[in-house]
């Protein structure tokens, strides 16, 4: 029999919630408060965890803090249960690590349907962090010293992922489960802005790992990640990659390395963005694309003309006139969606 934490301050709710918890053959311990449901928590270590949100004492936010960082009760799963309706407050909850997020007021079905679904997700889990552990002792004897040597671990252990052209590999606000390596094809992310503009953020051509909002936390992801034609992934759970982290400390560095040397690229496209001719921001995201998705510059690339002027940050119509300029003094041809570059160096030595 399952074990449920209810940590819940209204006294009916309370016993009325655990009374139906009871019915469908679960095992319920009841707290008032955040403070105490802690204390529970780490005594009686439940299977799945329900909470209030506005508590005495200690409200469910900061309840959930605390638990997941604690190293004896942070698998445990976490649903939040709330009269807070809003989608900033379901937001912030989910954003914190909160499996699920139910308002009050609920129907058994739901309630009961969301345990069990947490409950089949908890231990697919602990079944990977033990295949995990078991994979992760045996190869300890080769400590991965480099990316290079993560990249050969993805081949050999990760989970394998097809997408066709277009397809959506994560949106934005999904939690995120794995770290990719590309084995193939190219991925773009992007973002939506308050008028609906899809705004491209990042461009990844394989060898290329991506799908890093954390390296640490199942936080939620912060764009969209779609595929550029047909898509070869490999990947590692956050789990997984957070023991690989704990247990290779040289790797590491090496990654905190690629993180610096990403927002140094993030930087340069800023002041490039802002200060760059229209000419040059065109002709820098023509090569962006060109490495990003072959493997020689100069052979076509089709990409939409929207999501060219998305990095290039300038409006569609406007790069288009470049576009149309560049092609009048045959740097590039252009067919259709199809853009190749006839002559890399002038387009390299435009400013």
């Amino acid at each position: 029999m399952k074990t449920i934490l209810l940590i819940e301050d209204d006294v009916v709710l309370r016993e009325n919630t655990a009374e139906l918890l009871e019915l469908s053959h679960y095992k319920v311990i009841t707290t008032s408060n955040g403070k105490t449901g802690i204390d529970t928590a780490r005594e009686h270590s439940p299977d799945i965890i329900i909470c209030d949100i506005m508590m005495p004492e200690l409200d469910g936010y900061e309840t959930l803090k605390i638990l997941s960082q604690d190293d004896e009760t942070k698998y445990i799963p976490f649903i939040f249960l709330s009269a807070k309706t809003e989608h900033k407050d379901v937001r912030k909850g989910m954003n914190m690590g909160a499996d699920d997020y139910i308002t009050k007021p609920f129907t058994e079905d739901e309630l009961i349907s969301a345990i069990e679904s947490r409950l089949a997700k908890a231990s697919i889990l602990k079944d990977a962090r033990t295949n995990t552990n078991a994979s992760i002792k045996n190869t300890n004897n080769n400590e991965l010293k480099s990316l290079n040597d993560l990249k050969n671990y993805f081949d050999d252990h990760g989970t394998a992922f097809t997408f066709e052209k277009d397809a959506i590999i994560y949106r934005e606000g999904d939690h995120s489960n794995y770290i990719f390596l590309i084995t193939k094809g190219s991925v773009k992310c992007h973002q939506i802005d308050d008028q609906g503009k899809e705004l491209v953020t990042t461009l990844y051509k394989e060898d290329d790992l991506f799908g890093y909002t954390s390296f640490t936390n199942n936080l939620p992801h912060r764009e969209t990640a779609m595929a550029i034609g047909n898509v070869q992934l490999v990947g590692i759970s956050i789990i997984e990659f957070n023991q690989i982290l704990n247990n290779n400390h040289k790797l590491a560095l090496e990654l905190m390395q690629l993180l610096s040397d990403d927002l140094l690229l993030m930087k340069n496209q800023l002041l490039e963005m802002a200060y760059g001719s229209v000419n040059k921001k065109t002709a820098a995201t023509i090569i962006k694309f060109s490495e990003k998705i072959n493997r020689k510059p100069e052979d076509p690339i089709k990409i939409s003309r929207s999501d060219l002027a998305s990095v290039a940050g300038v409006a569609t119509e406007t790069l288009i006139r470049a576009l149309t300029n560049f092609k009048k003094q045959g740097i590039i041809n252009i067919e259709g969606r199809n853009i190749k570059v006839v002559d890399l160096e002038k387009l390299k030595s435009i400013s």
